[in-house]
């Protein structure tokens, strides 16, 4: 178990420093979504926060506090904060919604490539083929 760990911290830093094309991928993967994501999150407390402001009994009153709703509503579908209470609101938690579930099978499907590219590119510097290559 140990060298599985050992194996997953230096994959983790080759990707960090991008060691290889494959590790340059992902990692390009990665920051991408990261910036989007900060992009949208900001874009959302703003929109939240306009929405909400003057609607009574909401929990949105301030920037802070639609910051904190946008990001735990993207982080978790979740937070301690009421949902938005006015319609606009409702529509852009559901749209933030479906961006934040987007973004999951995206990450998903770019670690599930890249750890295909590189089982293949370990396989074939050990000098076996793989199982889905062509002999």
């Amino acid at each position: 178990m140990p060298e599985v760990l050992t194996s997953a911290g230096r994959e983790v830093r080759d990707v960090l420093r991008a060691a290889t094309p494959t590790h340059e991928r992902l990692r390009g993967h990665l920051v991408v979504i990261a910036v989007a994501t900060a992009g949208v999150d900001l874009i959302c407390a703003v929109l939240a926060y306009l929405l909400e402001r003057g609607t009574p009994e909401t929990d949105i009153n301030t920037f802070g506090s639609a910051l904190f709703w946008t990001t735990t509503q993207l982080l978790t579908v979740s937070s301690s904060v009421k949902n938005p209470i006015s319609a606009g609101g409702r529509v852009l938690d559901v749209g933030m919604e479906i961006y934040a579930i987007t973004v999951i099978a995206t990450l998903a499907g770019a670690v599930g490539s890249f750890l295909q590219k590189r089982g293949s590119e370990i396989d074939e510097k050990a000098g076996r083929h793989s199982k889905g290559a062509a002999a």
